[in-house]
């Protein structure tokens, strides 16, 4: 049977894509930073639907050790096809006023240990000679930025290089390396993890709500389909159209008045 890992599948983007994963015939290693007990619940969701699952704590602010999880859990599933870097944190504040221990903490998280969590899961599908897939969730601020979100910009924006760099370095070896970029959705992280997003309104995204997790994870499932076998170096947006209004406006409208000419 196929495996994956999902990093940061506890809650949100990650837990959704942990088990529609598994829906999809794969076995997963499910990892967790600061919620056991969210990850115990993914565990279950997966062995519910009959695949196997594999429980690691990972905390990506103690690198580069930490990224040997990638390891134990491959071992643990016995190989890795797919690795979804999902980890990720961020903060809100002006560059100008931003202290130099939250700057390296997101940058830490979320560009450097994708980075070594990626180059394991590479290392591992080589040596294994079978191809695979490396999906990074990244944001549509890899693309656009946004006030208040340097760090979390800078390495979101670097992470999507990255893969665009793995893309290239590792096609001989029939590994893709692709990132999927999340407008806003209804996650923990945005504080909306107990709402429906179609009961939302957003003025400034063309669709009208916030995304639902699911919504992206059949985006990253599609990239680690076998239909998938041709994409690699692109960054699929998924974001109701927001990107299209500009971050900023799309995030801050608070009325539907620029639908009209």
């Amino acid at each position: 049977m196929p495996q994956a890992i999902v990093t940061g599948s506890d809650s949100g983007i990650g837990r959704a894509t942990a088990v529609q994963l598994a829906k999809d015939g794969f076995d997963i290693g499910v990892t967790w930073n600061s919620d056991k007990d969210g990850a115990e619940e993914t565990a279950a969701e997966i062995r519910e639907i009959g695949r196997r699952a594999v429980v690691e704590h990972l905390d990506l602010t103690k690198l580069p050790e930490a990224a040997v999880v990638i390891d134990r859990l491959a071992d643990s599933l016995g190989g890795l096809d797919v690795l979804v870097s999902n980890s990720g944190t961020g903060s809100s504040e002006l560059a100008v006023d931003l202290d130099y221990d939250t700057w390296r903490k997101v940058i830490s998280v979320d560009l450097d240990g994708a980075f070594l969590c990626l180059q394991r899961a590479a290392r591992r599908m080589i040596a294994a000679g079978n191809g695979g897939r490396l999906i990074a969730v990244t944001s549509v601020h890899e693309h656009q930025p946004r006030v208040g979100s340097a760090p979390y910009d800078a390495a979101k924006g670097g992470l999507g290089l990255l893969m665009k760099t793995l893309a290239l370095e590792l096609g001989e070896h029939g590994i893709t390396a692709n990132a999927v970029a999340p407008g806003e959705i209804a996650t923990p992280m945005t504080g909306q993890t107990d709402e429906d997003p179609r009961e939302t309104h957003r003025p400034g995204v063309p669709l009208g709500r916030p995304g639902d997790a699911r919504e992206i994870a059949a985006v990253i499932a599609f990239l680690a389909s076998p239909g998938a076998a041709y994409v690699t170096g692109t960054s699929i947006v998924a974001d109701g159209g927001m990107l299209q209004m500009g971050p900023m406006a799309g995030s801050h409208l608070e009325a539907d008045d620029w639908r009209r000419p």
